[in-house]
């Protein structure tokens, strides 16, 4: 049997001529810091933790959604419970994580979700609710909006196939209030329907 090499990971690479910042030689007691066998010794060390020295210098950068390797923006998504699309570009993978706190701000409300939504399908977003507010100066007037809640979102786009319809929905259902049943609709741009009564079906 003829064994194969494992497949590279290209997205790391070892630099080979890394100089650790901290050699330990420069800590050793004096007495070892003149002996050059321990020299040599310890140098294997410096060569395997020079690049945790390193990763360990920049990791703002890492934690950074402009800055980050591409391979950790999933990593970086899943503290916000995102899960990112691998179909989408890296700057659009970027853009959602960046605005990821603000969406925490928002989440629950109907900005949140359209802004939640504008970016995981590039498209333009309607949300229609069945909620209401209004104002009035008599008592026992008949309260705004519609007894039952429910969230129609219609995202129109000019290819509805490029959205994956289960990803959206997903999305929705947790963006949304709990209580708030939803339903999402993906229409292309030159079919967009002017009104539509929300159901809670």
């Amino acid at each position: 049997m003829i064994a194969s090499a494992p497949p590279l990971n290209h997205k790391r690479g070892l630099v080979r001529t890394l100089i650790s910042p901290h050699p330990l030689g420069d800590t050793l007691p004096a007495l070892f810091q003149e002996d050059a066998f321990t020299q040599r010794f310890v140098s294997a060390f410096d060569a395997a933790l020079a690049p945790i020295f390193a990763t360990l210098d920049n990791l703002p950068a890492y934690l950074d959604p402009w800055l980050a390797p591409a391979d950790f923006l999933e990593w970086l998504g899943s503290w916000f419970g995102l899960a990112l699309d691998e179909t989408w570009s890296v700057e659009r993978r970027r853009a959602l994580l960046a605005n990821a706190f603000e969406f925490y701000r928002m989440r629950g409300t109907a900005k949140g979700l359209k802004a939640q939504v504008e970016i995981f399908t590039g498209g333009a977003v309607d949300i229609i609710d069945t909620g209401a507010v209004a104002t009035s100066t008599a008592a026992g007037e008949a309260l705004p909006g519609s007894p039952n809640f429910a969230v129609l979102v219609r995202v129109t786009v000019d290819d509805p196939s490029t959205i994956t319809a289960t990803r959206l929905d997903a999305l929705v259902l947790a963006a949304k209030p709990a209580h708030v049943t939803h339903k999402v609709e993906v229409v292309k741009r030159a079919e967009v329907r002017d009104a539509v009564e929300v159901t809670s079906a």
